[in-house]
């Protein structure tokens, strides 16, 4: 394990496992390590200096775990945190290593799915305060107006294994409405959360039959594997044993493989991690 060079992926939660779910999918010969900090969870209400601090915290532990690339498979922590860790953290602790978010490769593509050039994004209250999305989409496609609704209740039901029972139809809704009255012209609604893709039916289901629900995974996979191609000097060094493990910052990991099992669609068995703050 010492000589193991895997590829990191960290959430604050379980969301991040959708994404990595779709990367092992499309690169399953890599190790892989993947990092809940479900003890302080969720980030989505929490400031910029403490999503910050508790992103580069797990960064570093996932640095000392051997993993040169880590994916911030987290829209609040790619959003409030990710800038400062390549344009700072990095520098100073290790500027080899390469920390990537989910909001650009999204930002990079989600102008080519609409055809009003309204797009909807449904995130967490820190994802939309930040405007992540607004800006980064506003680069690549200068034409497509970005309308955000946060959805503050959407990760406590999902993560309290609510997501699925007929409770959670009425926060779909609520949200869903909220976004639509800002404009009749969305016809492209992104799930700006990892956690989201669990509640994708019920979105579906609240919605008119022209509007197409888009959420990340593949996405980030498919930027993940162009970059890796682009930079094979990364590529090279990462190990490939087609190895996963998975690490929670609470000590109850029973639990945790119990969640995370819904959102990566295998059983998962997991270690606890200890985050030196």
């Amino acid at each position: 394990m010492l000589n193991n060079k895997p590829i990191g992926i960290f959430d604050s939660g379980y969301g991040g496992l959708t994404v990595f779910r779709s990367i092992l999918k499309q690169m399953p010969g890599y190790d892989y390590i993947y990092l809940g900090d479900t003890a302080r969870a969720p980030y989505g209400n929490r400031s910029f200096q403490t999503i910050h601090q508790y992103t580069w915290e797990c960064v570093q532990w996932l640095f000392s775990q051997g993993c040169p690339l880590i994916i911030l498979a987290c829209n609040t922590a790619s959003a409030k945190a990710l800038r400062t860790i390549q344009q700072r953290d990095l520098k100073q602790v290790d500027p080899t290593k390469r920390v990537l978010g989910v909001i650009r490769p999204t930002a990079e593509v989600i102008g080519n799915y609409t055809k009003t050039n309204a797009i909807g994004v449904l995130g967490t209250r820190g994802t939309v305060q930040s405007g992540s999305y607004v800006i980064e989409t506003g680069h690549f496609f200068p034409d497509v107006k970005v309308y955000q609704q946060a959805c503050p209740l959407w990760v406590p039901i999902i993560e309290n294994g609510e997501h699925d029972k007929p409770g959670a139809d009425y926060f779909v809704k609520k949200y869903l409405d909220q976004l639509l009255s800002q404009s009749g012209d969305v016809d492209t609604i992104l799930l700006g959360c990892t956690h989201y893709p669990l509640l994708q039916q019920k979105i579906s289901e609240n919605l008119p039959a022209n509007i197409r629900v888009v959420s990340q995974g593949d996405i980030v996979a498919e930027s993940l594997v162009d970059y890796l191609r682009r930079h094979p000097e990364m590529d090279n060094g990462l190990t490939k044993n087609a190895t996963q493990r998975f690490y929670t910052t609470t000590d109850d990991t029973p639990d945790f493989d119990h969640y995370a099992e819904i959102f990566f669609s295998a059983p998962v068995e997991s270690a606890f991690a200890e985050i030196k703050c």
